[in-house]
């Protein structure tokens, strides 16, 4: 065997990023920029904008363009783009709005790749500057420019010296990547970052977003290894899928923070479901920044501090903050804060009690906080430190110093640098006061101990760190294997779909609670027996039959709440109970139209379709019959509705009537696996009585995680439902049950190519089929799951140093192999951005399931290329299984309109270079004598080859 090459990189998951180059390094790195409508004129932007490139070198040559000027600021100036003696990386444009559509269009042809258009005067000026917008996007797509703005302060790279920006300064050299919409905040920050001494390895300014979005600056930051962490102020989410599968992937190793302006909740107006009306868009905005890792703050001044805590302190591991202090107001002020922004306070063992005891006088707090006493001097914090911080129930510490008499600042500030790591916890100081403890502070933030002026926002920050763990903890966590299977014919997506036409095709948007629950069924939730019943006779009929007592609800296709109109009689015992409630609901439900003018628009509404017999019909067509549910649990809702940025989104909380009094809810992204729906629980209230509280059993909570991980499938699944809810959901410790469900479709004139799209790609179920390898064994291939990690593990465990050697070009243990960590990325992927399709074997005795495949393809950040990699167990190998595999990547290419697909393969890897070679790849030497490139033209692919 040739020697290993030696490589940082792993090319299972990094896909060579760093070999290839990023269409964005003409915008960061370029090596020419031209500046067109550079101009002389004092104050101008053009003026400021040149002035800037050639007063902060950065490796590169900068072009006046402007037809009017033969030089400016004594630099030869050039009339257009073509005339430009070398070819130009970068154009930073500066001139009217109405000229830009055209200079794109030159830029295109002569081969600029970047572009930052500063120009004002486009969307917000209203719909000509739409119109502008869309002419460049034309022009833009001809060639392969990618383009910063409009509307844009531009871009720094203070390391290497950029600065392609019309601000008066440049901004300090660091290892923050600054993104920001609001090019006037980018000034404020600059000039606070001076005051503040904070550092940035990008500094940019997005404009409208026209091209470039936060997808693509996330994940060029992503990959930048100056940048150690990401702060975005944002105003509009733009493409929210971009967004998200960057902020996913990045977030795992590098912390992103964001500031979102505008807060207010903007619910729907009128939701016809209860989630409809509990659901606003920025509490979505919370629930997909918590699903891709990303920290939200609410000022400026956080945004920096948690993005310095959290390179120089450790995630806590849970909410649990220990505060050490020598006054007690200080300390009952951090833990108002700490509560407030939803931490705790750690509880003090016995056995950390005894050591205080012995270590502090008598008179100390006894209790966290711990108040060590105004006479406290290094030593006696030093020490009750290191006593703190071995106390299992903490997450964290909180060290507080008030000057007082006794007090030494700086040198208690030198006793604690040994403890600037302690292991798997923060440690956080707030130094009260103003030049005394100056020096003290100092010492502190050198040695990697963030240090705030005020406790309460030393004890905030500490908050905000634990919920970035929290957030990453969904990602990292390995989901349970789900329950569904679909070789039980659930769910039955035959029957959901002709539910679903059969009230499309009347032009009916509302179904009717049976037709709601048999799509619940459908899938494999648990119903109330309903029976329907369109007179005082049937309806005695089906009571009989269920048993007494029974519940009578109206049953009608145009009013969904029941309960407003009278309609829901409950407890019946007997037939003469039920021929009563009947008559009930139908008087309750005619009083209602007569007296409430909003039920007689609605009649007057459905009236212009089909006429007044009609709509008595549809408002009153029987009553359902189900069997009087013993309500011994608590009453939960589960549902969906849209969101204007982030399509269908998941609720889940306190259910019943006074489901909207209440306010208990979260909110999710769909699809949800087990972990993502605990997760949901753990954010309500009711969660805390659903483990079991005062002598009741708890729910089943695995159980009830699989009922909503089903309903997250129903919601992906069947797109054109618009808003669906089971309110009551009755759970308690033996059953989980919909007592009630409501069902609305889109409107009839919506196609299927209009129906909104989920912000998170789901499981891609198209790829799923069987096979059949050449020794005749059937095998499914299917996309991975975040819950195929165990069968990972097994699988790595197959693999021979050869086979390990052939795929990641260098030998890598087991142990790091099958690292949770490393694991989880492989396993929990964004089928956006990459799919990985395991071939899966299972055992027709043991029914005991194995991997015996992977094939990964990847697609190349900023390009329209992606690169696959292929790894077969040794005792599968020459069964077909690899050209399968790689046929299969080269049709989802083909779905998802790729250009080309690469690979680098090791010279004696001859099995992998046949299969490539049968399949019509290019084989070429590279600069390396040791590994091949491989390309295909997808074009050029025809799955019969």
């Amino acid at each position: 065997m040739q020697k290993p090459i030696q490589s940082s990189v792993e090319r299972a998951y990094d896909i060579l990023r760093t070999e290839k180059a990023n269409p964005l390094d003409a915008i960061f790195a370029p090596k020419s920029v031209a500046v067109i409508g550079a101009s002389e004129k004092a104050g101008s932007v053009g003026r400021t904008l040149l002035w800037n490139l050639i007063s902060n070198p950065f490796g590169g040559t900068v072009f006046p363009v402007n037809p009017k000027r033969h030089s400016i600021l004594g630099i030869k100036a050039y009339p257009t783009i073509f005339d430009v003696p070398e070819k130009v990386d970068l154009a930073v444009i500066a001139t009217p709005a109405t000229t830009v559509p055209s200079i794109i269009a030159e830029c295109v042809d002569a081969g600029v790749k970047g572009a930052i258009i500063l120009s004002a005067g486009f969307k917000e000026a209203g719909a000509e500057g739409v119109a502008l917008e869309q002419q460049i996007l034309e022009q833009a797509h001809r060639g392969k420019i990618r383009i910063i703005g409009p509307n844009c302060l531009g871009v720094m790279s203070p390391r290497t010296g950029l600065n392609a920006t019309f601000a008066s300064t440049m901004a300090r050299p660091g290892n923050v990547g600054f993104i920001s919409q609001s090019g006037a905040l980018c000034t404020a920050i600059l000039d606070w970052s001076f005051r503040e001494n904070v550092g940035f390895s990008a500094f940019v300014s997005l404009g409208s977003m026209l091209d470039l979005g936060w997808g693509d600056l996330i994940y060029y930051l992503g990959d930048d290894p100056h940048t150690k962490s990401i702060v975005i102020y944002m105003e509009s989410i733009g493409n929210a899928r971009s967004f998200l599968s960057a902020a996913r992937e990045v977030a795992l190793t590098k912390p992103i923070i964001v500031i979102k302006a505008g807060r207010t909740e903007a619910a729907a107006k009128a939701a016809a479901s209860h989630t409809g009306a509990l659901t606003g868009s920025d509490e979505v905005l919370d629930a997909a920044f918590r699903r891709c890792g990303v920290l939200r703050v609410n000022s400026i001044s956080d945004l920096f501090d948690i993005a310095e805590v959290l390179a120089k302190q450790p995630r806590p591991q849970g909410p649990r903050l220990t505060i050490l202090t020598n006054a007690g107001g200080p300390g009952v002020l951090a833990t108002d804060a700490l509560i407030a922004a939803g931490g705790e306070v750690a509880p003090i063992s016995e056995e950390t009690s005894a050591s205080l005891n012995q270590l502090l006088p008598a008179h100390w707090s006894h209790g966290n906080p711990i108040d060590i006493l105004g006479d406290a001097d290094p030593q006696r914090y030093t020490k009750a430190l290191e006593i703190a911080a071995k106390d299992p129930n903490s997450d964290g510490l909180l060290v507080i110093l008030t000057p007082q008499a006794m007090t030494d600042p700086t040198q208690t500030a030198e006793q604690l640098k040994p403890y600037a790591q302690i292991a798997g916890k923060p440690i956080l100081a707030s130094w009260m006061g103003g030049a005394d403890i100056a020096a003290g502070e100092m010492i502190l933030n050198r040695n990697h101990i963030p240090t705030y002026p005020y406790p309460d926002t030393a004890a905030r920050i500490f908050s905000y760190m634990w919920q970035s763990s929290y957030n990453l903890r969904g990602i990292y966590e390995t989901p349970v294997m789900p329950a569904l299977d679909s070789s039980s014919g659930i769910p039955d997506r035959n029957c959901v779909e002709k539910i679903i036409q059969s009230a499309r095709q009347t032009q009916r948007t509302i179904l009717t609670e049976f037709e709601s629950k048999q799509i619940l069924a459908a899938y494999g939730i648990p119903v109330v027996a309903t029976c329907v019943s369109k007179s005082e006779d049937e309806a005695v009929q089906c009571a009989e039959k269920i048993g007494y007592p029974v519940v009578l609800k109206l049953f009608s296709e145009i009013i969904t709440h029941k309960t407003d109109v009278g309609g829901v009689q409950l407890n019946l015992r007997d037939a003469e109970a039920v021929r009563h409630a009947y008559r009930n609901i139908k008087s309750s439900l005619q009083d209602k139209l007569q007296h409430d003018p909003d039920y007689s628009d609605a009649m007057n509404r459905v009236s212009t379709r089909d006429g007044i017999h009609r709509v008595s019909t549809e408002l009153f067509l029987g009553v359902t019959v189900q069997p009087m549910v013993k309500m011994a649990g608590y009453e939960l809702i589960i549902g969906s509705s849209l969101d204007a940025q982030f399509g269908p989104v998941l609720l889940f909380g306190t259910g019943g009537q006074l489901v909207e009094v209440f306010h208990d809810r979260a909110i999710a992204l769909p699809p949800l696996n087990t972990t993502l729906a605990r997760r949901m629980m753990e954010q309500t209230q009711i969660y805390k009585a659903l483990k079991g509280v005062r002598g009741h059993k708890s729910v089943d909570l695995a159980a009830l995680e699989q009922l909503m991980m089903v309903f997250s499938q129903l919601v992906v699944e069947q797109r054109w439902i618009k808003e669906i809810d089971i309110n009551p959901l009755l759970a308690s410790s033996e059953q989980l049950i919909a007592l009630d469900a409501r069902i609305i479709l889109h409107e009839p004139d919506v196609k299927k190519d209009q129906l909104p799209k989920l912000a998170i790609r789901p499981y891609p179920t198209q790829y799923v089929s069987k096979w059949t390898m050449k020794d005749g064994t059937p095998v499914t291939i299917r996309p991975i799951r975040p819950e195929d990690e165990p069968l990972m593990v097994q699988f790595h465990k197959t693999l021979s140093e050869q086979s390990v050697y052939f795929r990641y070009f260098h030998l890598i243990k087991l142990q790091s192999r099958v690292a949770h960590e490393r694991l989880t990325r492989i396993c929990f992927i964004d089928y956006d951005r990459e799919i990985a399709l395991v071939v899966e074997y299972q055992n027709p005795e043991t029914q005991t399931r194995q991997i015996l495949a992977v094939g990964r393809l990847s697609k190349i950040h900023g390009t329209n290329e992606a690169e696959f990699a292929i790894v077969v167990c040794d005792r599968s190998q020459c069964q077909g299984i690899g050209t399968e595999l790689l046929q299969r990547l080269l049709q989802v290419s083909r779905d998802e309109q790729l250009s080309t697909i690469t690979a680098d393969i090791l010279v004696d890897n001859y099995g992998m270079q046949k299969v490539c070679e049968k399949l019509g790849f290019r084989i070429q030497h590279t600069d390396d004598p040791t590994v091949l490139k491989t390309e295909i033209d997808i074009k050029t692919f025809h799955p019969e080859n």
